[in-house]
């Protein structure tokens, strides 16, 4: 199998204990910062500080601010295609919560263990999904980013390919797709799996190759492994900084449902088959209903 990679930051600071000259020289490096022919800058959600996150006009700023590569979360609408939003529950990234003509779709739902409630793609068809419009998820911080609420639809995976391409011809160099399996576990268990749709498209766009500017992403590692039997294409680990990938939780709690099944099963079992001593068997005499035998003729 080939071996997945895993993204990390590194700080570069002078070494505690280092000689003089070698502590000024590393000091120096760090101001003057790094050569930008050996950086690959990733546009995480596109240019999510200027622009609503997973829209055309993020992912196109930033690649027009430097970024190599363009980052799509992606979930599945109802009938199957992927699109590029931050989550599947989309109230807090378009304008769903003000059609009235979806208001019956709002519900709670588990995902990935917690009661999360909203508005969810995989409720939607893609063609009711284009007829919403992003939004800034978190307009208290990023206040300015509003002033472009309503202005875009969200996008499809292959939308993101097709903008790359563009943009790639656009700047005179490669722009990459950097895509993320987003709750891969919670999907499978539904009948909408990411995985098979990912391979799909990259294979139908010619870049299942090891040189490929495709890269995908996934914090569970049963999904990177899926998609690793298929594509030749880069396969990052992502990292969270607590608890453990949730493909794995959902392992140990399937795990310990069937031992509390057979357990209950075997114990069951025993009962029904559990032996009865000789000395508290009832006589025949005994046995016969309405019989006293506490009565001697």
């Amino acid at each position: 199998m080939r071996k997945i990679a895993a993204a990390s930051l590194a700080i570069l600071t002078p070494l505690a204990g280092a000689a003089p000259a070698a502590a000024q020289d590393a000091a120096q490096g760090a101001q003057a910062g790094p050569d930008r022919s050996q950086v690959v800058v990733i546009g995480h959600r596109g240019s999510a500080g200027h622009r609503p996150e997973h829209t055309q006009g993020s992912y196109e700023l930033g690649v027009a601010l430097g970024a190599d590569w363009i980052e799509p979360d992606l979930v599945p609408t109802k009938d199957h295609v992927l699109v590029a939003r931050h989550e599947n529950e989309i109230s807090g990234t378009t304008d769903v919560s003000l059609r009235p003509e979806f208001a019956a779709r709002k519900t709670t739902k588990v995902i990935d263990g917690r009661n999360v409630t909203g508005w969810f793609t995989e409720d939607f068809t893609l063609a009711e999904l284009k007829t919403l419009r992003a939004v800034e998820r978190l307009p208290a911080i990023r206040q300015r980013n509003t002033v472009y609420n309503g202005h875009y639809q969200v996008l499809t995976f292959q939308e993101v390919l097709d903008l790359a391409k563009r943009l790639s011809r656009q700047y005179g160099k490669q722009v990459g797709v950097f895509p993320e399996t987003k709750h891969p576990t919670y999907f499978r268990s539904i009948g909408l799996p990411l995985e098979e749709s990912l391979i799909e498209t990259v294979k139908r766009n010619g870049l299942n190759r090891p040189n490929s500017s495709v890269v995908v992403q996934s914090f569970e590692p049963s999904s990177l492994q899926r998609v690793g039997k298929e594509l030749r294409v880069p396969l990052w680990q992502a990292l969270g900084t607590t608890g453990q990938p949730y493909d794995l939780t959902a392992r140990v709690r399937h795990r310990n449902r069937s031992c509390g099944r057979a357990a209950r099963r075997a114990r069951r079992a025993r009962h029904r088959h559990r032996a009865v001593p000789a000395d508290d068997r009832p006589t025949a005499r005994e046995g016969r209903r309405g019989d006293d035998p506490g009565r001697r003729r």
